[in-house]
């Protein structure tokens, strides 16, 4: 059976169609949905896109966790769907306090837009299964507000316990504290990242690699990952 992962669409949201796209291309069936309903319509996982909810007004994702469908949302994530939320989305789950810490504006108070070298830390998340502890990956980034920030306890703990999802390397794009590019909540189902992984699924459309131009593809086992965890979860 074909696994149907959602994205929700936020008035402001950017990268909606991005994600479905590479939903597509990785053998899943994109379903939109949409942020003033209370229906997920049977999906198996969800993405929460990137892009400006509500004009970032007040912070970046805090309006966008009190939508409509956010109730729905953190019943799934409690009964352990899959979801994944991407820049804009991950300061929603935050937000929401479905991951822990804030994201505050970039340590440069400027918006960056680059390719992003990240270090996958947890290879055993619903989003990154296909990875290996370790893995170096490259991803677009793009943000103003990516500064990940906790308290000292927080941070302690998600690094005791493995939930440092991706480590920025190389460079630290935004003053993120231990450089910490996504983390995973304690379940390991729900998973934020402020690099854009549906940015690097196709050949000619994602980042330079040493093989060729925008031939970058690490992106796409974002998704592999998502189709292959709930593959087992009904094997």
């Amino acid at each position: 059976m074909t696994a149907r992962i959602g994205v929700i669409t936020f008035p402001g949201s950017l990268d909606d169609r991005d994600a479905q796209r590479a939903i597509a291309l990785a053998g899943a069936e994109p379903v939109a949905l949409w942020h003033a309903d209370h229906d997920l319509q049977g999906v198996d996982a969800l993405v929460l896109p990137g892009g400006f909810s509500y004009g970032d007004y007040l912070r970046a994702g805090a309006i966008a966790a009190l939508a409509p469908i956010m109730a729905e949302v953190k019943d799934a994530a409690a009964k352990g769907m899959p979801i994944l939320g991407i820049c804009n989305g991950f300061q929603m789950l935050v937000e929401a306090h479905l991951l822990p810490g804030g994201l505050i504006r970039n340590a440069n108070q400027q918006f960056i837009r680059r390719d992003q070298r990240l270090r996958v830390e947890n290879a055993d998340t619903a989003w990154t299964n296909a990875f290996a502890q370790g893995d170096e990956i490259v991803i677009p980034l793009k943000n103003g507000d990516g500064g990940y920030i906790a308290d000292d306890e927080t941070l302690k703990r998600l690094e005791g316990e493995g939930r440092v999802a991706f480590r920025y390397i190389g460079v630290n794009p935004n003053g993120s504290l231990n450089d910490i590019a996504g983390v995973v909540n304690e379940h390991g189902n729900v998973v934020g990242l402020m690099p854009h992984p549906e940015h690097a699924v196709e050949a000619g459309f994602g980042p330079d690699t040493t093989a060729a131009m925008r031939s970058g593809e690490d992106g796409a086992k974002f998704f592999d990952s998502a189709i292959a965890a709930l593959a087992k979860a009904v094997a």
